[in-house]
């Protein structure tokens, strides 16, 4: 049977650590996880508008492999939630809560 990466028990206690809160720890992991959603998928938009051509003609687009290639690196890229709860563990994301800074 094989294993999927992705799936990975996690210690809850190591996630809330940073935030001293498991729920905003998921939310700050969560919004990280979209900036490098949304990172990944900009880049791939301007690696892939290279092969834009105004005729759509549908042997070139079987026919070209290097945006086929282009495509399935990122298709096996981690997921972005895997790396923002990486990042997140390892220290690597900062962040603020609303409440610290009208104490400030």
């Amino acid at each position: 049977m094989a294993v999927n990466a992705s799936i990975v028990t996690r210690d809850n206690e190591k996630i809330a650590e940073p935030s001293g809160n498991i729920y905003e720890s998921i939310v700050v992991i969560g919004k990280r996880a979209r900036q490098i959603a949304a990172q990944q998928k900009e880049e791939l938009n301007s690696k892939l508008a290279e092969f834009a051509s105004s005729v759509d003609n549908l042997e070139e687009i079987f026919e070209n492999r290097e945006q086929i290639e282009i495509s399935k690196f990122y298709e096996r890229m981690p997921k972005p939630s895997t790396v923002a709860i990486e990042e997140f563990v390892d220290g690597k994301v900062s962040f603020r809560s609303p409440e610290e800074e009208e104490e400030a």
